[in-house]
């Protein structure tokens, strides 16, 4: 297994993966100062022109740490782009990303070649979410460079497999870049993605928990606050299975133990501003792995902590 070269100054081996409104500029900056790398969205930039001054902004705060930093440069940064034919963005927003020549675009719900052709063009890598075995194999005959397995417990549309038998199913046939999401919140469980077939650890819920996160604090402090128990797995909101948070669909007026019986095309969430909850703002996801984060902190500090209880766990083992 061998990683592309950009990866060899990452401080551990993490992606932080990027998160719907949460993932912005200030959070992206701090994970990649930090040692990991950070990425955010294309969508998340609004209205569209926005992702060009985002860009911008992320590519000057990194070149200033780099020359502040010498001896500890900052680790790479990742867009990520919806390939739906809803995401009537996606062409801008690959010009924009070609302008700024992003070294990393993680591409999801759709493999396209004409994608990969293009970050290939200006000389970057794609990395594409795949939840199963099927997906993994055609990402990769589509001209993806490399995979993030989706296993059971990952925030957002999470698969349904266990990490064990989807890292074991694509490392028997994929030899590259292979990186694993799903309920990853501490150092030593990073260990064991990488000890399970994984080159990298695809790290979500915890970073909304942070300060630099795009989020109300009452979503930072139910994040803090909750476990794995306090997660509701349901196709109810967006047509396809996610990880949310228990506390924001009883706050939303549903009662997250009934929810197969409530019929999804009856919810409009946002109809017209009449509706009471809109599913992209008030039902927030979250990943199963959250009983690891007890408080809101800086970015930094998490990571710090992460490379502490990783170094830790490697000991450990090693001793």
């Amino acid at each position: 297994m061998t990683l592309p070269p950009l990866f060899d100054g990452l401080r551990i081996p993490v992606i932080g993966a990027p998160m719907f409104i949460v993932s912005n500029p200030k959070l992206v900056i701090a994970q990649c100062t930090s040692g990991i790398v950070g990425s955010f969205p294309a969508l998340n930039a609004r209205p569209a022109s926005q992702l060009d001054e985002w860009l911008h902004e992320i590519k000057e705060a990194l070149a200033d740490w780099d020359r502040d930093h010498p001896k500890r440069r900052a680790a790479p940064f990742a867009v990520n782009q919806i390939v739906h034919r809803s995401n009537d963005r996606l062409e801008h927003d690959m010009q924009v990303c070609a302008k700024w020549k992003v070294p990393i675009v993680i591409s999801s719900l759709g493999a396209r070649p004409e994608l990969n052709d293009a970050v290939h063009a200006w000389g970057g890598i794609t990395l594409h979410d795949v939840i199963d075995d099927r997906f993994a194999r055609k990402a990769i005959e589509k001209g993806a460079d490399g995979v993030i397995a989706v296993a059971a417990g990952a925030g957002g549309h999470a698969g349904r497999w266990s990490p064990f038998a989807l890292l074991q199913e694509i490392r028997a046939w994929f030899d590259g870049p292979l990186i694993l999401s799903g309920a990853i919140a501490n150092g030593g469980s990073v260990l064991a993605a990488q000890a399970a077939g994984a080159d990298l650890a695809y790290i979500g819920s915890p970073f909304i928990a942070t300060e630099e996160a795009n989020a109300p604090n009452s979503y930072k402090q139910a994040i803090a606050e909750s476990g794995a128990a306090d997660i509701v797995y349901t196709d109810l909101f967006t047509g396809v299975h996610g990880n949310y948070l228990r506390s924001s669909i009883v706050n939303s007026g549903l009662d997250p133990d009934k929810l197969s019986d409530l019929d999804s095309t009856a919810m409009k969430f946002g109809s017209e501003g009449s509706a009471k909850a809109k599913a992209w703002r008030d039902i927030w996801g979250s990943g199963q792995g959250i009983g690891a984060i007890d408080r809101v902190r800086p970015a930094a500090e998490f990571i710090d902590l992460l490379a502490d209880q990783y170094a830790a766990a490697r000991a450990r083992l090693c001793g």
